[in-house]
């Protein structure tokens, strides 16, 4: 049985890094074909997008914008490439947001993720993600078609019903969230049905403590995990190797990610961490936005900023994969918040940033003090000083519109979490 799904997962970096940016301006270049993105990317010429430092200069697309853009031009904003009614599939995730789905084998790229969860051709799979209106069941069914699978399109709901199914077809893989499948397998032991055939799984959309794989790996099925949004499928996923039952877990927002060793970058994707507010690639282990950019013909996707925290983990997985690892699900990027009954944004504290050369990076604690909303501004430097402070100040003022304090910092004091503001009012 081969370790891996193609030889892209164990080329060297280099190449993969120049293949990737190869097909970039080609892909640019079919994208901005479509009015959104001719008007997003105006100016852009793609052939001059052929590293990671021009796609850096590009401006971000933000997910959590999608929502106006495609109210102002729909059905999906003017970014996809292909009419609406020539796609397959038209699908609305909640929001509402609107995606097409195009007639690419595995446009989700999940089959490589299914493959490295142990499935193989032949396997029968139980699919158990929603087939209403969300691309997420249909995602997991064409990778899992790809690679050579029968499924069970179980959907949610009617668990006996599902269990019959299983029962009956004896499927060794199960596709769905990591709660569902526990929910199968204790009304499997209510109810005397046979859901023993189900052997590994693969999950996404749902928080997956060490608790929970754990247990499920006590009932005979071994689960690993992916990273996947709507806009482009899978953008990363855990290999056998990378799956750490004693990992310490972290908080999940029911998206989609988390492993103690990381997650393996999706061979189709090309992923960047930005500093919160900004389009600015942080360095390798700071925590930062995730940003992804797909070569989908159909609604391909450039610099998409998905408000998902991450970062980059030196070195390559041990399972032999050389893609880039992410650690997981770090928290949300969008810590907008709301001072004195002003708005404050990310983007504001990045600004202020940009606006003094010896400042490293910031962080605005808001906190309440004597019935009062009071901000501070921590700010690194190597060249702490009075007038410095007095000048941040007036910065953070004049651009946020509310007055606050400045506190300078040695670099490096600041807690590498990816927070640009940090809202420490009680809550009630």
């Amino acid at each position: 049985m081969p370790d891996y799904y193609d030889t892209l997962e164990t080329r060297d970096p280099a190449a993969r890094e120049r293949d990737l940016f190869a097909r970039l301006p080609d892909s640019i270049a079919r994208a901005m074909t479509a009015p959104g993105w001719a008007a997003h990317l105006k100016g852009v010429d793609p052939k001059s997008v052929a590293s990671r430092a021009a796609l850096a200069k590009l401006p971000l697309l933000r997910k959590s914008d999608l929502l106006s853009l495609q109210k102002e031009n729909p059905p999906f904003g003017g970014f996809n490439v292909t009419p609406p009614g020539k796609a397959r599939r038209l699908h609305m995730s909640p929001g509402p947001i609107f995606e097409p789905e195009g007639h690419a084998v595995d446009f989700g790229g999940a089959a490589r993720a299914a493959f490295a969860a142990g499935f193989r051709p032949g396997d029968v799979v139980h699919n158990s993600y929603s087939y209403h209106l969300t691309p997420g069941a249909y995602i997991m069914e064409a990778g899992a078609h790809a690679l050579g699978c029968a499924v069970i399109p179980g959907g949610i709901g009617n668990t006996e019903q599902q269990l019959d199914a299983i029962a009956h077809y004896r499927p060794s893989g199960y596709l769905g969230t990591p709660d569902f499948i526990k929910i199968l397998l204790d009304t499997a032991a209510k109810t005397n049905k046979d859901a023993s055939s189900i052997k590994r799984g693969l999950v996404s959309g749902a928080a997956l403590p060490a608790s929970l794989r754990q247990e499920l790996a006590s009932r005979g099925v071994a689960v690993l995990q992916c990273y996947a949004i709507a806009e482009t499928g899978v953008v990363s996923y855990e290999s056998e190797a990378q799956a750490r039952p004693e990992g310490a877990p972290t908080q999940d927002d029911g998206a989609r990610m988390r492993a103690p060793m990381g997650i393996i970058v999706n061979e189709t994707i090309i992923l960047e961490i930005v500093r919160p507010g900004t389009g600015d690639p942080v360095a390798d282990g700071e925590v930062g936005e995730v940003v992804v950019t797909s070569f989908n013909p159909d609604y391909p996707m450039i610099r998409l900023a998905t408000g998902d925290l991450s970062a980059v983990l030196a070195g390559v997985s041990p399972c032999g994969r050389t893609n880039t690892r992410i650690k997981g699900w770090m928290g949300r990027a969008d810590q907008t918040t709301k001072v004195k009954g002003m708005f404050v944004h990310p983007a504001q504290v990045a600004e202020i940033c940009r606006r003094h050369a010896g400042l490293v990076r910031v962080r605005l604690v808001v906190t309440r003090e004597a019935e009062q909303d009071t901000m501070t501004l921590h700010a690194e430097t190597s060249s702490a000083d009075a007038a410095l402070a007095e000048a941040v100040g007036a910065t953070l003022q004049s651009v946020t519109k509310v007055r606050g304090a400045v506190k300078l910092v040695a670099p490096g004091s600041l807690p590498n979490d990816g927070k640009v503001i940090a809202d420490e009012r009680p809550v009630g």
